[in-house]
């Protein structure tokens, strides 16, 4: 656990600098903890290196300036295009929910701010996520940058396929709801793969995690939720 624990403080020391925002006399760092005790803690997530990186990365540098002071309450947030960033127990959740090794390789449908990516970035030796809004996908990517993250690749694209040139994965997230599971997601997952997605209508939605084993699917239903629908060829 300690090497663990060691690893994924690393991608992050250019985050961990003084905040130079306009709004640095706010105590980010300490609305930040107390989110991780009361929304995460409290909600039975245990997984101290899930509860780490919540720790670590500073929601807010995902959050329009417009929104910024609500970045640690308990609340999706917009980020524009009629996106939104999640609520933080879901992205932790999710996360924990996905049994991540140190050397897993995992696929992120839908960037968004780029928030879910720099979790899973404290957690895993790389990730590659897709977008399909550009001005999202470009946004997220400056962010991730000034952040010092390396092991972060993007696309600008529609999930629906995802990435079959860097597949097989280790695992997929899936942060946009299709009325069903794409089926190159499926075939993209590596034998004892997991993926975690929303699934169903607009308002009536599971959390679903799909488990792979030895050609047969294994499927648990986690809670309800409500995200955004998937777009691109899953519309069609």
């Amino acid at each position: 656990m300690k090497k663990f624990i060691k690893y994924i403080f690393m991608p992050f020391l250019a985050a961990c600098q003084p905040d130079t925002d306009s709004e640095n006399t706010r105590h980010w760092d300490d609305e930040r903890v107390q989110m991780v005790d009361h929304q995460i803690i409290r909600r039975g997530i245990t997984n101290q290196c899930v509860v780490t990186a919540m720790r670590i990365v500073p929601r807010h540098k995902f959050v329009p300036l417009e929104y910024r002071d609500f970045s640690y309450n308990d609340r999706p947030l917009p980020i524009g295009f009629s996106q939104t960033i999640s609520q933080p127990y879901i992205v932790a959740a999710m996360t924990d929910a996905l049994n991540l090794s140190p050397k897993d390789k995992v696929l992120e449908i839908g960037t968004g701010s780029g928030y879910q990516a720099a979790i899973l970035a404290q957690l895993v030796s790389n990730i590659y996520s897709i977008e399909i809004v550009p001005e999202l996908a470009e946004r997220a990517e400056q962010t991730i940058t000034q952040l010092g993250y390396t092991n972060i690749h993007f696309r600008c694209g529609d999930g629906y396929q995802g990435w079959p040139d860097k597949s097989p994965f280790d695992a997929i997230i899936v942060t946009c709801a299709p009325d069903k599971i794409p089926k190159p997601l499926i075939d993209q997952l590596a034998d004892n793969g997991r993926i975690i997605i929303p699934v169903g209508g607009r308002y009536s939605q599971e959390l679903v995690r799909v488990t792979k084993k030895g050609g047969e699917l294994i499927r648990e239903k986690l809670m309800y939720v409500i995200f955004v629908p998937m777009t691109g060829e899953a519309m069609e």
